[in-house]
C-alpha cells in the first residue's frame, strides 16, 4: 500500500459462474464479469462517491473491500489488510450501511442491537456509552430505542443503521444509499452528521447513491463504474463536462408570458401556462440565472431539478463506445 492510500485497489476483477437451464436436463454456463480490472486508491479521511447505474458492479466492489466477497484477480487492500484474508480482523476498523439490508436484529428494540454490537466489538463500556448518546442525539433516535426495528419505517431504520455502523469508531465507512426513504429535512440532517463524522474523526467515507445531493454536498471527488469498469475518476463538476448533462430550472411566474429570454447556454425547453422550464449545464451555478429571472419576471416560486445520473452515464458510454 502506498504511504498516502488506506483503499487500494489494484486490477480487481470479480468473474460470476452463471448456469441456466436450457431444455430439459441441460444447462448453459456463462461467465459474468461483475467488476472488470478496476484499480482506485483511496486517502485516510476522504471522502468519495462511487456511483453507476443498477448492475454497474458498485455493490461487488463494496463486497469486496469488506471481504465478503472474494476478488477472481487483482489486489485489494483496506488500512494494510487483505480483506478476504483478514475478514474478522478488518471488521473493527470498518461500518457498513447496505441500503435496504439491515445489519439490526429484525424482531428486537433497537437498543437492544445497539447493546448486542456493544458486546460483539468489545467497546470499552464508557466509549460505547459516549457514542451512543451523540448518535442517538445527533441522529434523532431517542424515541426510537425502545421500538422493534420491525415496526421502523425506512428512513427510520437507515439512521439506525448508520448509528449501529458508527459505535465502533470505524475508520472507514461503506454507504450504499445513506439518504434513501428519508424527508429532506432528514436528509440534511444525515449529510451534516456525516460531514461531521469525517470532520473530527478523519473517517474514510465511500459512497454509493443515485442523489447527486448527497454527493455534491459530502463528496469533492467522484468515480463512475459501469459494466463493471471504471468510467470516470474526478470531481463532480468533470463529470457533469465529461456527459454535458444540464439541470432544469422550473419557474412559476404569476401570469403566462412569452419564453423567458435567458442568457446563452441557458435556454427554455417547455412552457405550459405561467411555468417554464429552462436548461443550463449542470457544471456552471443556478446563481446568475435565477438572479435575472427574479429582476425582470413577475416571480412567484422555482426550484431546481439535478440531471439523472444514470441518463449522463449512458451518454458517457455512449461516446466511448462510438469513439
Amino acid at each position: 500500500m502506498t504511504e498516502q492510500a488506506f483503499i487500494e485497489v489494484d486490477q480487481v476483477e470479480k468473474v460470476f459462474d452463471v448456469r441456466r437451464k436450457t431444455g430439459f436436463l441441460k444447462r448453459e454456463r456463462r461467465e459474468v464479469r461483475a467488476v472488470d480490472s478496476i484499480s482506485f486508491t483511496v486517502a485516510r479521511g476522504e471522502m468519495v462517491g462511487y456511483i453507476g447505474p443498477n448492475g454497474a458492479g458498485k455493490s461487488t466492489t463494496i463486497k469486496m473491500l469488506t471481504g465478503i466477497l472474494t476478488p477472481s484477480a487483482g489486489r485489494l487492500r483496506v488500512a494494510g489488510i487483505d480483506p478476504s484474508q483478514e475478514r474478522t480482523r478488518l471488521a473493527h476498523r470498518i461500518g457498513v450501511v447496505f441500503g435496504q439490508r439491515t445489519t439490526l436484529w429484525w424482531d428486537l428494540p433497537l437498543i437492544d442491537s445497539y447493546k448486542l454490537m456493544h458486546r460483539m466489538y468489545r467497546i470499552p463500556d464508557a466509549r460505547y456509552r459516549e457514542n451512543l448518546d451523540r448518535l442517538v442525539e445527533l441522529l434523532d433516535l431517542r424515541d426510537l430505542l425502545d421500538s422493534p426495528v420491525r415496526q421502523l419505517s425506512l428512513g427510520q431504520r437507515m439512521r439506525g443503521d448508520i448509528a449501529a455502523a458508527l459505535l465502533h469508531d470505524p475508520e472507514v465507512l461503506y454507504l450504499d444509499e445513506p439518504t434513501i426513504g428519508l424527508d429532506v429535512v432528514s436528509k440534511v440532517r444525515v449529510r451534516e452528521f456525516l460531514k461531521e463524522v469525517n470532520a473530527e474523526r478523519g473517517t474514510t467515507v465511500l459512497l454509493t447513491t443515485h442523489d447527486l445531493q448527497d454527493i455534491e454536498q459530502l463528496c469533492s471527488r467522484v468515480m463512475v463504474i459501469d459494466h463493471g469498469r471504471l468510467m470516470y475518476d474526478g470531481p463532480l463538476a468533470g463529470l457533469h463536462e465529461a456527459g454535458e448533462s444540464e439541470r432544469t430550472l422550473v419557474v412559476d411566474l404569476e401570469r403566462e408570458v412569452p419564453p423567458i429570454d435567458a442568457p446563452a447556454p441557458a435556454r427554455v425547453v417547455k412552457v405550459d401556462g405561467p411555468r417554464q422550464w429552462l436548461a443550463f449545464p449542470a457544471s456552471e451555478s443556478a446563481a446568475p440565472l435565477v438572479a435575472r429571472i427574479a429582476a425582470e419576471y413577475p416571480l412567484v416560486d422555482l426550484s431546481v431539478r439535478e440531471p439523472d445520473i444514470e441518463a449522463v452515464i449512458a451518454k458517457m458510454y455512449a461516446e466511448r463506445a462510438g469513439a
